[in-house]
């Protein structure tokens, strides 16, 4: 039987050349493109069978064109990307990927926050410098290095990755609080609060919740003012999450200690970006979910998606 003919819009992400993707070859005819300009969107998928994207905007107009199509499966969990309505009006199911990034994502947040408590490449640096040979003591620091241990993290959502970050801060000893949109049973360690009460009373908030018009701008000035002057914000969720013109001002002001940010609501963000050249926000470029285990992962659950739609299935479908 001839194979379906399946075309991956904008593959780098999740093979830049270390994730071999010949295990989908084997039963789609693939043809991959590292990254595709919208203009590039309709030739290039004019005949596809199937069109796996990353963040490639699918666009009602593209659904319209390819007259062919017969599957649109996203190579990642966000979906906002793709008109699923437009899809489903055609009969053409839309399917994501879920899963896959939870550890990576987990241990990005511990190590954000390892390297800003122990600020460890600096002392790093300075030792390559010489600034130890020359220091007059067997051991130096430059401001006090703080613990994990005996701090309260509060997590904003509790979904799978949020779940796996509790579990790492249970093990450094860290109290965790939790806001969820239902309540939960406490357990030794992690207890489930209101809201507002997690803001008020952590040293570390960590978002994991996903953006939609309820929590569009969580971080805002109320909420902002709510928390600690110490403490510190990290974001491995969605940019969108965050008010940056109000975090831009209380980090300015002082009125919490720092940032950790691995998303922002422009990606890649121009260079005038409100939250690029802070002192205080920390900021990667969306990585949190980019191991290459997790991108293994990606793979194989794309295999697994892919081959169940070709025997008459459709897994997470989201239209």
């Amino acid at each position: 039987m001839e194979k379906l003919k399946a075309v991956f819009l904008d593959a780098h992400t999740l093979d830049p050349g270390d994730n071999d993707m010949s295990i989908l070859n084997s039963i789609v005819d693939l043809t991959s493109y590292p990254r595709t300009d919208k203009s590039e969107i309709i030739e290039r998928s004019h005949d596809a069978d199937i069109l796996i994207v990353n963040k490639c905007k699918i666009e009602s107009e593209t659904i319209e064109q390819i007259q062919g199509l017969k599957l649109i499966q996203v190579a990642a969990t966000g979906f906002n990307n793709v008109d699923i309505q437009s899809a489903a009006s055609k009969g053409i199911p839309v399917c994501n990927i879920s899963g896959y990034s939870t550890s990576s994502v987990a241990q990005h947040v511990f190590a954000m926050l390892l390297a800003y408590f122990n600020e460890s490449r600096r002392y790093s640096q300075e030792v390559s410098q010489g600034s130890w040979s020359s220091s007059n003591d067997f051991s130096y620091w430059h401001a006090p290095i703080k613990e994990l241990a005996g701090k309260k993290l509060g997590i904003l959502g509790y979904g799978d990755i949020g779940k796996a970050v509790s579990r790492i801060a249970l093990a450094f000893g860290m109290q965790v609080l939790v806001s969820h949109t239902r309540k939960l049973e406490d357990m030794d360690g992690l207890y489930f609060v209101k809201q507002e009460e997690m803001f008020r009373a952590c040293d570390i908030i960590t978002l994991h919740a996903p953006l939609n018009e309820a929590t569009k701008h969580i971080i805002n000035r109320h909420n902002i003012n709510l928390m600690q002057a110490h403490a510190v914000l990290v974001n491995t969720a969605r940019g969108g999450l965050v008010n940056n013109a109000d975090l831009k001002k209380a980090l300015e002001a002082g009125r919490i200690e720092a940032a950790l940010l691995d998303v922002l609501d422009q990606e890649p963000p121009d260079a005038s970006h409100p939250l690029l050249n802070l002192d205080n926000c920390y900021i990667t470029p969306h990585q949190a979910w980019a191991s290459l285990e997790s991108r293994q992962r990606l793979l194989s659950m794309l295999y697994d998606s892919i081959s169940a739609f070709i025997s008459g299935k459709t897994l997470n479908r989201v239209n």
